[in-house]
């Protein structure tokens, strides 16, 4: 099974690298795509294309999007004909509210108040406290060589619809100090109208726990497509 998978605001598409490996160790393929950073302009139709572009033979993955990355998961979900959008620890985006507005809306609940402000891709320290803080010593040496700046700012001034066109699952990291659990667990309950999948993890199980996480996506691998209607 193919899974493509969404990098954050604050990594690279290297910064999948572990869960890629562990994805390949069961039989998987991943598809890692660095989306630009110089382009500030560009929509989520735009990045879905930069995808397809990437992957042009990729014939329904499952897509996963990690973190600020989820307002681009429904257009990149619908250009690749996704089997399975999957929010990892990732912003759902509000029926009729752009993500800035949402964020403006939400943001004593969504967000540890300690994190607001904070700049993980310049400062070292902050990306251990709040991204890296549940890693091992090789794991945070390696995490940090993964940052990298990517702020879509077109898209977060999009209203954006869900897609219907495939089933969303929503992985939830219980030991996150960004996004709140109780915020991630209200976002897939009353927005994707799914129960969320845990993992015992921080923000980042991509970097701390890569073979649990890959189990969860193996397994939705193995899920039935809900029937229509």
């Amino acid at each position: 099974m193919d899974f493509v998978l969404i990098h954050s605001t604050g990594q690279s598409a290297a910064g999948w690298d572990r869960l890629a490996d562990a994805l390949a160790a069961r039989g998987s393929t991943a598809h890692a795509v660095d989306l630009p950073n110089d382009r500030p302009e560009l929509r989520a139709r735009d990045y879905a294309e930069i995808v397809v572009d990437a992957l042009p033979s990729l014939r329904a993955p499952i897509v996963v999007a990690h973190s600020g990355s989820g307002p681009l998961l429904p257009s990149i979900a619908d250009a690749l004909e996704a089997r399975r959008q999957v929010w990892l620890a990732a912003w759902v985006p509000a029926p009729a509210a752009s993500f800035r507005e949402d964020v403006k809306a939400n943001i004593a609940e969504a967000f540890n108040p300690g994190w607001i402000g904070k700049d993980p891709v310049g400062d070292a320290d902050v990306a251990i406290e709040f991204l890296y803080h549940d890693c091992d010593d090789d794991a945070v040496a390696w995490a940090l060589g993964t940052r990298r700046e990517f702020y879509p700012s077109a898209v977060y001034d999009e209203r954006r619809a869900l897609s219907r066109r495939s089933p969303s699952s929503y992985i939830l990291a219980t030991a996150d100090r960004t996004i709140l659990p109780v915020w991630q667990r209200r976002m897939a309950r009353e927005r994707l109208h799914v129960e969320p999948i845990e993992i015992d993890a921080g923000h980042c199980p991509n970097v701390s726990k890569p073979d649990e996480l890959a189990e969860l996506l193996v397994d939705l691998e193995r899920a039935p497509r809900p029937r229509s209607g």
